[in-house]
């Protein structure tokens, strides 16, 4: 009795984990938990940001650019340029040029890659938690 009951237990905690631990086969979307560019520019004043659907993205994080990534889709470009103040709207930056091309990565969807006339560069999504 002691044993089935411990293997009852231990069948729960299997099937608990699987199915709680699972994505079902979703994929992680990049939601707005509001980090603004105040906030980033704040912490780092010479920070290379720009603002799509809502989201901060900022470039120059070493992990991220130690990435391979692949260019996937254009989604958007920079319109507007804001080096002024911290005031942003979606697809403004306060580096890039305008006609910077925002293109998502086939690898992740937290970051985006943004090509420019120079060079390719990646702009990790800044949200919090």
């Amino acid at each position: 009795m002691k044993a089935q009951r411990m293997f009852f237990v231990l069948i729960s905690l299997v099937l608990f984990m699987v199915t709680g631990c699972s994505n079902n086969g979703s994929t992680t979307r990049v939601t707005n938990d509001s980090i603004d560019a105040e906030e980033v520019l704040t912490l780092d004043p010479d920070a290379d940001i720009f603002q799509f659907d809502g989201v901060i993205y900022k470039t120059n994080i070493d992990w991220v650019e130690e990435l391979s990534l692949t260019k996937n889709v254009q989604i958007g470009a920079i319109k507007t340029r804001n080096d002024a103040n911290t005031d942003f709207n979606n697809e403004m930056s306060n580096k890039l040029p305008v006609g910077a091309k925002i293109f998502s990565a086939k690898e992740r969807e937290d970051i985006l890659l943004v090509e420019t006339k120079e060079k390719l560069s990646k702009y990790l999504a800044i949200v919090e938690g």
